[in-house]
């Protein structure tokens, strides 16, 4: 993705996410999808991914081909694809909260049992929004998992610098809701905290929030220079990351030759679907009005 962008093949700004790919994995296996639904921000592609929709369909979005989820309308910032229970990013800082909040609501009444989660980072718990969410979720009960995704950077800002207290979890309480900080790097850990978090939402107890701790490895945008953060962190972030905790572990009980070949079938699958996707056809922009006006 980042070479597409250098290439100027995708248009607008990319968020990538690498280092976060333990939450949207193990978020959405706990998840009933496509039944339930999930809210995301403008870092969206993990959780894309791990709602179901292909790397080709992802790309194909971002190039801006008519093959992508939307038609190549959305492009990097607010891909969606309902029928894989993904129904969108937002690039306004926390504003997914109180549209999943509604999601959350209308599962009430649509006899589906749906669990809603949606998904921000630690900058956005300051947002007023999220907080008129929590507040809602909480008076009415709702099966609503708020998952805060941890990566310690406000965009630029050390986020412990903008709280008193940065153990964010914490504010739930305030709304009477059950919280946790939950290790976000381990793909295990998450996927037992959202299944206990989706099991006690859909029981009718009422919302979660989950802290997850993870680690944001590139700038806030393709183009960052991340000139705010030193060697020394960079070097723990990586060493701490989600795929090379994996790889430890995966390599007391595998070979570096299964490893490699795990690695090589991965890439080789990227690639491909970025080859085919710039291969498709780009969006027709005489078909830009459609889906505006019933």
């Amino acid at each position: 993705m980042k070479a597409l962008k250098a290439e100027g093949a995708i248009a607008g700004s990319v968020h990538l996410c690498s280092g976060q790919e333990a939450i949207y994995t193990g978020a959405c296996a706990a998840l009933d999808l496509p039944r339930d639904a999930v809210f995301c921000t403008y870092r969206g592609h993990g959780w894309a991914l791990g709602c179901g929709v292909s790397a080709f369909e992802m790309f194909s979005e971002m190039l801006g081909r008519a093959t992508g989820t939307n038609g190549g309308r959305g492009g990097s910032a607010y891909l969606s694809s309902p029928s894989h229970g993904m129904w969108g990013e937002n690039s306004i800082v926390g504003a997914g909260a109180p549209i999943a909040a509604g999601a959350a609501l209308a599962a009430r009444y649509d006899g589906s049992e749906r669990v809603v989660l949606t998904a921000f980072g630690d900058g956005a718990v300051n947002q007023g929004s999220v907080h008129e969410a929590l507040n809602f979720a909480s008076l009415l009960a709702l099966p609503l998992i708020v998952l805060v995704e941890n990566n310690r950077w406000s965009e630029l800002t050390p986020t412990d610098t903008m709280v008193t207290n940065d153990r964010l979890f914490k504010r739930a309480s305030a709304y009477g809701i059950t919280s946790a900080r939950i290790d976000g790097n381990n793909v295990v850990a998450v996927q037992k905290a959202v299944t206990e978090a989706a099991r006690r939402a859909r029981s009718g107890a009422g919302p979660v929030l989950l802290e997850a701790m993870t680690e944001r490895l590139e700038g806030h945008y393709i183009g960052d220079a991340l000139t705010y953060r030193s060697r020394e962190e960079n070097e723990r972030m990586h060493a701490d990351e989600p795929l090379a905790r994996l790889t430890a572990e995966l390599a007391t009980s595998h070979s570096t030759t299964e490893l490699d070949d795990i690695r090589r079938a991965a890439l080789s699958l990227v690639e491909e679907a970025a080859a085919a996707a710039l291969a498709a056809p780009t969006a027709d922009p005489a078909t830009a009005e459609e889906h505006l006006y019933a």
